[in-house]
């Protein structure tokens, strides 16, 4: 590696990380603050709603499940899970578990991003930043899937164990991307462009994701006192009810 890609890879991998997680957070914070009324996902359900209601249902089932395996999968230490399963069958079960997941996240994604470009009514109604979050999260996930043969032919785990160091560092505020050198290059952008997912989601449809973690609050917060506002009633027949 000469000079300019050891610059390169240190910016990327040690560095870049950590703008991005910046932006996302305080960016996210921003918006909520300044324009709280475009903090959802514009609704285009009236429009070849079959469409939608696989895509949507698909692209969801799968961009969930594959967010909680990167964030479980990457960030649970080595020992921790050593003594149940060894790392080389982790990474088997994580291959085929997020390969399927990726799939059926692809077709959903790929029926949204048909529906938006091949409508014309559906595209004047779509902000540029709508289809190019959408070609980007496209790409992304092409990228990932190229990335499970890789990942077949490595079955020491290495570059599992890698890519779990290098997470585990920069949470930690420990970068070190050394092991992240030998890797193949699709391994490579794939993380540059997760990295750059987030760098966007504060600017883009995708902040309404934050919407979905935060109403998990619902189902735990205390009962609301509804009083009746009814006059010239009985003593007795104003006491206030508990509603959800």
């Amino acid at each position: 590696m000469n000079t300019l890609q050891a610059y390169a890879h240190n910016l990327f991998f040690n560095v870049y990380p950590y703008l991005c997680l910046a932006v996302f957070l305080m960016g996210s914070l921003a918006r909520f603050d300044r324009d709280q009324y475009t903090w959802k996902s514009d609704s285009s359900q009236m429009l070849r709603a079959g469409t939608l209601r696989w895509g949507s249902n698909l692209f969801h089932i799968g961009i969930l499940f594959l967010l909680m395996g990167h964030t479980i999968g990457l960030l649970t230490p080595h020992w921790l899970y050593e003594p149940f399963i060894s790392p080389e069958r982790k990474q088997v079960v994580a291959v085929v578990a997020g390969g399927i997941a990726g799939v059926v996240c692809f077709i959903g994604l790929t029926l949204l991003l048909h529906r938006r470009l091949s409508d014309p009514r559906i595209r004047l109604t779509s902000h540029r930043t709508d289809l190019a979050i959408l070609i980007i999260l496209w790409v992304q996930l092409t990228i990932g899937l190229i990335t499970l043969p890789y990942s077949f032919g490595h079955e020491d785990a290495s570059v599992m164990l890698a890519l779990s160091d290098w997470a585990q560092r920069i949470v930690t505020f420990r970068p070190d991307a050394a092991g992240l050198v030998p890797l193949a290059w699709p391994y490579k952008i794939h993380l540059v462009l997760g990295m750059t997912i987030f760098l966007l989601l504060p600017f883009s449809r995708l902040v309404h994701v934050w919407s979905g973690f935060a109403s998990l609050a619902y189902v735990f917060r205390p009962y609301q006192l509804v009083r009746s506002r009814r006059l010239n009633l009985p003593g007795g027949h104003n006491t206030p009810t508990a509603r959800h």
